[in-house]
């Protein structure tokens, strides 16, 4: 019997799996798991499902590459008799450029469109490809289909994409993308649920994690976003810079003369909180922490955000709903607390009990705007798509960015 959905979910420091069985109109789940600190100690968790048994356990005590991640997954697979079942791998891919808009075929044909576009997405694309390889090795039998962090912003209006450079860059490709889109058809989808057809009306999601950025959505649709070109823009993240005003990096070039690696790996993975603090680029340590500087890196993110929820209200010209949302979205009260209160002036308000108890609703009763905390679920957002798709792909150029 071949009626399960394999979804790959992976990052710079895990590779997160699920499997779910097509269901009638929805997904269910049979098994969700995640290999987790590859760089460092890494350890596989499964998570326990349709009766199955709970796994924790070490991979390594040492660093491993994705390939080793993979193959621990493909036992977890195999020891749940899954392998056989397996029709359909739905594969989180961050980038698709402007061709790509909705769920593809991951044929030879796409994939050398997608590779591509790894200088717009250097950490992430690589990796993505890299699991699509290892996929098609295992299961050659299945279709192998890309779903697209970029895809739902592609709804935003011309003006919210376009940067002030000269015409010709716009059509070879520099223009704002935006990221998240699956994390955010997620929410989407939750609040189409809850609200019906108005999906809440004029809402800002705020998805904060290691990666972390806002989008502001009319009934469901991204009308904007604050990460663009690439995935540095908008927001302070854990190691990332967010925002930043070109002549910074004009200067690092011209009077610090910084390579192209090393700009890269100062900006990716050295910046952030991590780069303000100079302690952890982990939220709850910076929590924890006694240092002025960690105390510091908490208030930038908290500024930088309530700033921007401020831009994207004026985007949509009101706000109805904030959604938090993704790990420092749904675990961190006081990190929620502290933006409502930076956001006060839009009309919320936060119940103090509400927030710390970790329910979906934590606004009060005079509250002009419904805050939500939902949980991230880009897993279940592949399989929704796996569900819908149809085997024809779009047409691509093939040529990326020129």
């Amino acid at each position: 019997m071949t009626d399960a959905i394999l979804v790959l979910n992976g990052g710079s420091s895990s590779l997160k799996f699920a499997v779910f069985e097509r269901h009638g109109e929805l997904p269910l789940l049979l098994l969700r798991g995640n290999v987790s600190s590859l760089g460092q100690q890494p350890r596989l968790r499964v998570d326990a499902a349709a009766g199955r048994s709970k796994i924790d356990r070490s991979l390594d005590e040492a660093p491993i590459g994705m390939g080793k991640a993979f193959a621990g997954v493909a036992s977890v697979l195999a020891e749940n008799d899954l392998l056989r079942r397996i029709d359909r791998v739905g594969h989180r891919i961050v980038h698709g450029g402007r061709d790509f808009t909705e769920a593809t075929l991951l044929d030879e044909r796409t994939l050398k469109a997608l590779r591509l576009l790894e200088p717009l997405a250097p950490i992430h694309q690589r990796i993505n490809l890299e699991i699509v390889a290892l996929a098609a090795e295992l299961l050659p039998q299945a279709l192998q289909i890309g779903c697209f962090d970029t895809a739902f912003h592609s709804t935003r209006p011309e003006l919210a994409k376009i940067y002030g450079l000269p015409r010709a860059m716009t059509e070879a490709g520099i223009v704002s993308y935006g990221f998240h889109g699956l994390s955010y058809s997620h929410i989407a989808a939750k609040l189409h649920d809850r609200y019906g057809a108005g999906a809440g009306g004029r809402t800002i999601v705020a998805h904060l994690g290691s990666g972390a950025s806002l989008c502001a959505m009319d009934a469901g649709r991204s009308v904007a976003t604050t990460m663009g070109f690439s995935t540095l823009d908008g927001l302070v993240m854990s190691t990332r810079c967010g925002a930043l005003d070109p002549g910074v990096i004009l200067h690092l070039l011209r009077e610090r003369r910084l390579s192209g690696d090393e700009l890269v790996t100062l900006l990716y993975e050295q910046s952030g909180l991590l780069g303000v603090s100079g302690v952890s680029g982990d939220m709850r340590t910076l929590i924890a922490s006694d240092d002025p500087a960690a105390a510091e890196a908490v208030d930038l993110f908290v500024y930088r955000i309530g700033r921007e929820i401020g831009s994207l209200a004026a985007a949509m010209g009101g706000l109805d709903t904030l959604v938090f949302t993704a790990g420092i979205g749904e675990n961190a009260p006081l990190v929620r607390e502290r933006i409502c209160v930076a956001a006060a002036w839009l009309g919320i308000g936060l119940d103090e009990e509400r927030n710390q108890e970790g329910g979906e609703l934590v606004s009060n009763a005079t509250s002009r705007v419904d805050v939500l905390v939902i949980p991230a679920d880009e897993e279940g957002a592949v399989a929704a798509e796996m569900l819908v798709f149809r085997s024809a792909a779009p047409p691509s150029t093939g040529e990326g960015l020129r």
